[in-house]
């Protein structure tokens, strides 16, 4: 177990070493934000970071890159962040903008920028940190298949590893504090397709077919009350129909209408009971029309949970690294490093850009979300403080 005053020091040796790194990260940070790729695709961005770090990676699906400093006697806290960008047009001008369609408007190049500091600042520490980091560099977090999933798998690259850790830029909390709450932070998270099937035929006969059109537009208007009626108001939970797409003309009735949505809980009964509800309301209302209903999950995250022990620790070890402590706050977004939790004890620490300076406000995934080149220390820092709350979990537990 890491002492109080051990772990003090080690914080402030940490973060002397990140402040050393920080014009070098920035530039890095500059690289990746001009070329983003998108999940599964990041390979130039796995080759900067490859050639960036201070030991040789190993690598795990495709693209991801795992690098270990410290001890080979010592068990392993994973640090996390993120390769893929999204594939949307940036709207920022910033001179490092990206051109080329996709875009980090997740704050992703900075979570890599920092994670590059901090992983070159703790190589430096060699003997003295209280267990070995693993500098994940995780490919596809907004695309299935899930770079998680992918490196969970990999039993060559698991051995050994006690707990994960994560930090995420966000622009609800105040710049200067982080947001470090115990128990789910961020919402389970299922990607739903339904296809409903009618008979097509012409509009001025409607009588000869089965209008799939009219089917899925009662569930559409049906599954917006099933929050309300199927959750503990109580309770976090959300469900959205984002697309809706039919037929080729205005004058035929299609064989097929499609919709995509998402369901988000932050408590696991609750995404399984909407998701028995949600294939109820398709179903049902599907036959009442005449028609038929499929329903495919392509991706499916559950609540992202905070190690209490963990969160704890951060909390008392933020004020060393100059933050003050973000409001409660829990949000209904999603991310794959809750597919972490299921196997180690693991921890999300979101670090505040609300009025930071040169920020101009705009949402995650926002064509004008911009980080200024400040966060990336902020990240590194979080960073720090997660990873050294983990360590002494990691040495007095064995291996999972």
């Amino acid at each position: 177990m890491v002492d109080d005053g051990a772990a003090s020091g080690l914080l402030h040796d940490l973060l002397a070493g990140i402040e050393a790194e920080l014009p070098q990260a920035v530039r890095w940070r500059h690289l990746l934000h001009a070329s983003p790729e998108l999940g599964m695709a990041e390979v130039a961005t796995a080759r900067l970071v490859t050639d960036a770090l201070p030991v040789s990676a190993t690598p795990f699906a495709g693209t991801g890159r795992i690098a270990t400093v410290g001890p080979a006697d010592r068990p392993v806290v994973w640090v996390r962040a993120e390769l893929d960008g999204l594939p949307m047009t940036e709207q920022t001008a910033a001179p490092y903008a990206a051109t080329n369609g996709r875009m980090h408007a997740c704050g992703h190049d900075v979570h890599m920028a920092g994670l590059l500091a901090l992983t070159r600042a703790a190589h430096r520490l060699g003997a003295r940190l209280p267990a070995r980091l693993g500098a994940v560099f995780q490919p596809s977090e907004e695309r299935h298949p899930s770079g998680a999933l992918a490196l969970l798998a990999d039993a060559a690259v698991t051995a050994g590893v006690c707990a994960a850790v994560a930090a995420h830029l966000h622009p609800d909390l105040p710049w200067g504090s982080l947001g470090i709450e115990p128990g789910a932070v961020n919402a389970a998270a299922d990607a739903v397709h339904v296809v409903v099937t009618g008979k097509g035929g012409h509009a001025a006969y409607p009588h000869r077919g089965v209008d799939p059109v009219l089917a899925l537009a009662q569930v559409v208007v049906a599954l917006h009350g099933v929050v309300g009626r199927r959750v503990d108001p109580l309770h976090g939970a959300t469900l959205t129909v984002g697309m809706l797409r039919a037929g080729t003309a205005e004058n035929i009735i299609p064989d097929t209408a499609e919709a995509r949505l998402t369901i988000r809980a932050l408590d696991a009964e609750d995404q399984r009971a909407l998701r028995e509800a949600v294939e109820r309301v398709v179903t049902l209302t599907a036959q009442a029309h005449g028609c038929t209903a499929a329903i495919a999950y392509p991706k499916s995250e559950p609540p992202l949970v905070n190690e209490p022990a963990l969160a704890a620790a951060a909390r008392a070890g933020a004020a060393g690294a100059g933050f003050d402590l973000a409001p409660p706050w829990r949000s209904c977004g999603g991310d794959d490093f809750a597919h972490y939790g299921a196997r180690v004890p693991a921890l999300m620490v979101f670090v505040g850009l609300r009025d930071a300076p040169g920020f101009r406000p705009a949402g995650l995934h926002d064509p004008a979300f911009l980080p200024p080149d400040d966060s990336v220390a902020a990240v590194a820092r979080a960073l720090a403080v997660a990873y050294l709350a983990a360590a002494p979990a990691a040495v007095t537990r064995p291996p999972a």
